[in-house]
């Protein structure tokens, strides 16, 4: 039976605004197994954003309890959250977030060098992960000289660098082209297929969600419904 990489339990997350209090999460409860593909959906102010920093590590609940390979991160310090973060979790972010004065292989390189990787390694590893995302003909090349398609493999490659035990997805294919976006999904669907990797994908696109093992549907900071695919 697959381990539970993943577990959220009653988590509130509360902004004060200010006299009023907002509720993004309210009672959450999620749970995510090893080698799943699982997506979160929802409209805007749905809770999706807030669950996706819990999920990774950017934030710490109010009220509640997650825990990463059986670690509550809701009472970690920051740089023991940021120790976590680099180790265990990749992230793809919808509009790339490469550094444009660092080549497609510096970028890749870049989340190992703050793990004390040394250079030989980050190297070697770069560019094993530029062949996988069929880019090795454009590692030398800034982001402003790749297409969209181009950046996003590019930041695949890097959310794989230091072979985290889970992917997240926000949004991953919402800056491209449909043609291109699918072609995304195509990569991620192969990612988890072939190398058994952990998804976790947030998005607001239907045709997008379809990819997934699992749907789950946020509202007002919990979730309402679950879809499971049938295999």
């Amino acid at each position: 039976m697959a381990k539970t990489i993943i577990n959220i339990k009653d988590v509130w997350k509360t902004y004060k605004i200010g006299e009023n209090e907002v509720h993004a999460l309210r009672g959450l409860d999620l749970e995510v197994k090893e080698g799943e593909f699982l997506a979160i959906m929802g409209p805007s102010g749905s809770g999706k954003s807030t669950a996706m920093n819990m999920i990774g590590c950017l934030d710490i609940p109010t009220k509640g309890s997650v825990y990463l390979a059986g670690k509550d991160i809701s009472k970690m310090t920051e740089s023991n959250l940021a120790q976590i973060r680099g180790r265990m979790i990749g992230f793809i972010f919808q509009k790339f977030n490469l550094i444009n004065t660092l080549s497609a292989k510096e970028n890749i390189m870049l989340p190992m060098t703050f793990q004390a990787t040394p250079i030989e390694r980050r190297s070697r590893k770069a560019d094993e992960l530029l062949k996988m995302v069929e880019l090795d003909d454009r590692k030398d090349h800034r982001p402003n000289e790749l297409s969209g398609g181009q950046q996003q493999r590019v930041a695949i490659a890097r959310s794989l660098a230091n072979n985290p035990t889970v992917i997240l997805a926000d949004e991953p294919t919402g800056n491209l082209d449909s043609k291109t976006g699918e072609n995304v999904m195509e990569f991620l669907k192969k990612l988890h297929k072939q190398e058994g990797t952990t998804i976790v994908l947030v998005t607001h696109d239907e045709e997008v969600a379809k990819n997934a093992d699992r749907v789950e549907y946020l509202k007002d900071g919990r979730i309402v419904e679950s879809l499971k695919k049938r295999r």
